[in-house]
């Protein structure tokens, strides 16, 4: 019985995308107190196969890493039919409106600035899954 209510209120599954083991880990530590499932990817090569297994709801994803970038990383996974949808919000430490721009080109929903709070992280949780679960 404790599976069938489990699978009847799955947890959002949220995959944080970073060079950064710091950042990863405090975005880590904030989802899961906000009872989250977590996934962690440290570039965007390792994100796309981490994309791939767990079909996360929602997806954090820095700009600046090396071999793939944010943008690029983005614009192949929004490409795929199956994540289309999926909800991207871009890392960055700059908070300039050019990074912005550029990310809503590739087809990020969102933007945060880092070093974000647990309050920051958890509320770009909420506004992006809720707009994804009027949806359906």
């Amino acid at each position: 019985m404790n599976e069938d209510s489990a699978a009847a209120a799955p947890r959002a599954r949220v995959l944080v995308i970073d060079d950064s083991n710091t950042i990863r880990r405090s975005a880590e530590i904030f989802l899961k107190q906000g009872g989250y499932e977590v996934f962690l990817a440290e570039d965007g090569f390792d994100a796309l196969s981490k994309v791939d297994d767990h079909s996360p709801s929602l997806i954090f994803c820095d700009i600046l890493m090396p071999r793939l970038d944010g943008y690029q990383t983005c614009a192949i996974i929004k490409r795929n039919a199956r994540f289309a949808d999926v909800p991207v919000i871009m890392l960055s430490s700059k908070d300039g409106l050019f990074d912005k721009a550029r990310g809503r080109m590739v087809g990020s929903q969102g933007y945060l600035t880092k070093p974000f709070t647990k309050d920051q992280l958890l509320d770009a949780v909420r506004q992006h899954l809720g707009v994804l679960a009027l949806a359906h």
